[in-house]
């Protein structure tokens, strides 16, 4: 039975907890549809060029917002000097690629370039501003830009407090976005900038290049703002990439502590793996309910709540079944014909993608104020959390069409 065929949503709701409560998934037959669906709805990817210690893993904490990730040890190689990062690990929401030892050896650009010619979606060159020997960095922004000369370029400015004066802290506010650069910037570090973008100003290509002064410290470090222009870096990633990526890693700007940011891009993950699962016509609703079981099992974790049988059951009985089964089919029925427009098919595969993965979106969000709750000690308003469900809905559905749309462009 698949989930666009089921006649009655009661009975996706019924199958659904009966999963939750024994909770045995076949993690061979999972793990095979999870690689379908990630070919289906493969990862936005950030290529990262840059000289060792020029601030590319700074960046990639930055932008997850994950301090004890161990990023380090998260890479994988993909080619010869390249290697990728998937994140959040376990159910990717993004792909970071990081092509290694710069400067240092004498390197061929033509390998990786083949590789991110598929993968990439938006290039980010780093350079340590008080480094002016970025030589090697220029030649291959050269080479890539050559070939693909609509490629849009963001070049990062790193490591400003190495150029300031003793005893001088950030500006503020960040005044690097103006032109020409202000007179407030240090004397020594306005001339580094922009003898870096005079470089950079003589490359091959008609797409604009985009440039960003930014300055990641750890608190240690003693500076006010450890993630100083971090804002105007996300403007800039938005403005070049169709791909919403700040929404799927950061959520609305409501969400802003640990656990519902972490929350956050682990429902972002597997809701777009959902969507691959509902929009393959040989999955039914059997692998999209082990992800959502595995989605909602992970974060009564994070959480910290038992995820037992009277949990289970308080959740159901105060989202209410009926009610949740009522907008859900109202919400995917206004949005069937919209969602994957790039996808060219039937429209029973379009609406297995949007409604398992507006489903997925609205039933995490809904348990992360369920479990918020409870971890509180604070009452569970049943009313509160089938609005958080109804709003959810909604917000999971732009989400994907977001995403969706912004791939195929």
């Amino acid at each position: 039975m698949k989930l666009y065929d089921l006649k009655n949503w009661q009975d996706y709701w019924e199958q659904l907890r009966a999963a939750l409560l024994n909770p045995k998934v076949d993690e061979e037959m999972l793990e095979k549809s999870l690689r379908a669906a990630r070919e289906k709805v493969p990862l936005p990817a950030l290529w990262l060029i840059g000289k060792t210690q020029a601030g590319k893993t700074s960046i990639i904490k930055a932008l997850t917002g994950s301090e004890t990730a161990e990023i380090g040890n998260g890479f994988h190689s993909c080619t010869k000097n390249t290697r990728f990062y998937d994140f959040p690990v376990d159910i990717p929401v993004v792909r970071f690629l990081d092509t290694r030892g710069l400067g240092e050896v004498a390197y061929d650009p033509a390998e990786d370039i083949e590789y991110c010619e598929s993968k990439a979606h938006l290039l980010l060159a780093v350079m340590k501003v008080a480094d002016l020997r970025q030589e090697a960095i220029i030649d291959i922004l050269s080479t890539i830009r050559q070939r693909h000369p609509d490629w849009p370029l963001l070049i990062a400015q790193t490591g400003l407090h190495e150029l300031y004066p003793t005893g001088e802290g950030h500006i503020q506010p960040w005044p690097y976005g103006a032109e020409p650069l202000p007179d407030s910037i240090p004397t020594k570090l306005r001339q580094a900038l922009l003898a870096q973008r005079a470089a950079i100003a003589k490359l091959p290509g008609s797409a604009p290049v985009h440039w960003v002064a930014i300055d990641l410290t750890m608190p240690e470090d003693g500076f006010e703002t450890p993630d100083y222009g971090l804002d105007a870096l996300w403007q800039e990633i938005e403005l070049l990439s169709s791909l919403g990526l700040q929404r799927l890693l950061s959520g609305d700007k409501e969400v802003h502590d640990l656990y519902a940011r972490t929350a956050h891009q682990h429902i972002v993950g597997y809701s777009l793996t959902a969507s691959g699962l509902g929009a393959l016509p040989v999955v039914d609703l059997v692998a999209v309910t082990a992800v959502q079981v595995k989605l909602l099992h992970g974060l009564a974790t994070l959480y910290k709540q038992v995820w037992d049988k009277r949990t289970i059951t308080e959740f159901f009985g105060l989202i209410g079944v009926s009610v949740a089964s009522g907008l859900l089919a109202r919400m995917i029925g206004r949005s069937i014909v919209k969602l994957i427009p790039f996808w060219g098919q039937t429209a029973g595969a379009v609406w297995g993608a949007s409604s398992s993965g507006a489903t997925t979106y609205a039933l995490g969000k809904a348990s992360v104020y369920f479990f918020s709750r409870r971890m509180q000690g604070l009452h569970v308003d049943a009313n509160l959390l089938r609005q958080v469900y109804e709003d959810a809905l909604a917000q999971g559905v732009a989400i994907l069409k977001a995403y969706f749309k912004g791939k195929s462009e």
